[in-house]
């Protein structure tokens, strides 16, 4: 892939294409290509998720008077949360342009999502840099803002546990629980399969590397199973 190809997925032309490429340069990369003439890009990540937080921020501050802070602050952090900019991430075909080691472009499920989420951010530093705040803010605002209301309206910026909780409680006058089903591995990795129930009833089943993380991963299964209104 050509990187003229990332820029048409993105609509935005690069002045200094040296950014771009340090934005897509997975630190992994580096140790297969000694003699790659850019930087990896943990310091423009580092500077693209502070663009982020600030045009986010600034947009739920303007668009949501009404909200207090501690919403606010909910619904900023399903905007830019790694799942979240994975998500949005493959939608630009971000993934077919990092430069990766062999074995890192091997990996799947939480490990690739962060490494997208991460370039993301980096490809925003690079924008703010090359073409200013207004250029980042737009790309932002096209990419990741217009999904706001969606997330608002379906309550998808609540934690997995709460919003099972809300809907349940609404729809079936009961709470969910959860339990242990089992538990394997070694102590220093333990893995928990967590159930949820209604009334009873198991409903979902996840794994997690802790009692809480497996509970939040049997919340958001048991939530991809209620209907819709």
């Amino acid at each position: 892939m050509k990187i003229e190809d990332f820029e048409k997925n993105i609509e935005i032309e690069f002045k200094n294409k040296a950014l771009l490429y340090e934005a897509l340069t997975h630190r992994s990369y580096l140790n297969e290509n000694p003699n790659w003439q850019y930087s990896h890009n943990e310091r423009l990540e580092y500077l693209g998720d502070a663009v982020l937080e600030l045009i986010v921020s600034e947009f739920l501050f303007s668009h949501y008077q009404s909200y207090p802070e501690g919403q606010l602050t909910a619904v900023r952090a399903a905007l830019v949360n790694f799942q979240f900019l994975a998500k949005i991430a493959k939608n630009i075909h971000l993934d077919d342009f990092i430069f990766l080691s062999r074995g890192e472009a091997q990996d799947t499920g939480k490990a690739k999502e962060v490494i997208l989420a991460n370039t993301f951010e980096a490809v925003l530093g690079a924008i703010y840099l090359d073409r200013g705040y207004q250029t980042a803010s737009e790309f932002v605002k096209k990419r990741i803002l217009v999904n706001t209301e969606e997330i608002i309206e379906k309550g998808l910026y609540k934690d997995p546990k709460s919003l099972l909780q809300e809907i349940i409680q609404d729809r079936l006058r009961v709470t969910p629980t959860y339990g242990v089903l089992s538990e394997s591995g070694p102590d220093h990795q333990k893995v928990f399969k967590i159930g949820v129930y209604f009334n009873g009833d198991l409903i979902a089943e996840a794994e997690g590397s802790s009692k809480q993380e497996g509970e939040v991963k049997a919340a958001e299964k048991a939530l991809e199973k209620i209907p819709e209104k």
